[in-house]
């Protein structure tokens, strides 16, 4: 005996206005997630850098901005690589300019790594303006409307991730909408 169970509906096709409402989501992410793409290549081209070195920088900026120290095993576990990867990507950032390793100043057995003023500077001269424009989307957005943007970015992050399983149970809830006021609530 087969049972025919229904397969849950697919983000690209339903009669649930609920569904209608996340494929547009779904597509505006889509077309968001080609241009971050292509402006990713790009960037990497300009600066003739491949996305591993970049991720390397962007994570030295970062610290560098909080005052964290980074050693080569910190980056290596950033990025999900052999330490043997990882010392031939910062052997090239470095013969490039790009960093500069030091001996650690409490223990003599690690060495820590930072960008250089060069990495610096062409990071800002190559992202500048692209950081600008991204900035500019988001003005003029409400508190309310930040919230609910990163909630459900959040929330994506954590459905594409699969960073609770097949449940989901961690991922973070979509807020109810709250029921508007009552007129005598207004006059209480």
């Amino acid at each position: 005996m087969t049972i025919d169970t229904p397969s849950p509906p697919s983000y690209w096709y339903s009669d649930s206005t609920d569904d209608e409402r996340g494929a547009r989501i779904m597509e505006a992410m889509r077309a968001y997630r080609s241009s971050e793409m292509a402006m990713r290549r790009r960037t990497q081209e300009s600066m003739a850098m491949g996305e591993n070195e970049l991720l390397v920088l962007r994570f030295l900026a970062r610290a560098a901005a909080t005052g964290s120290p980074v050693t080569p095993i910190d980056l290596a576990r950033h990025l999900g690589v052999s330490t043997a990867s990882m010392t031939a990507l910062l052997d090239r950032l470095e013969k490039s300019g790009h960093l500069q390793r030091r001996p650690h100043p409490s223990d003599r057995r690690k060495v820590l790594v930072s960008s250089t003023a060069h990495a610096d500077d062409e990071i800002r001269d190559t992202l500048t303006d692209m950081h600008a424009r991204m900035m500019r989307a988001t003005r003029g957005m409400t508190e309310e409307e930040t919230v609910a943007v990163t909630e459900f970015l959040n929330r994506m992050r954590c459905a594409v991730a699969d960073l609770c399983g097949a449940g989901g149970s961690c991922c973070p809830p979509a807020r109810s909408p709250r029921p508007a006021p009552l007129a005598s609530d207004a006059a209480a």
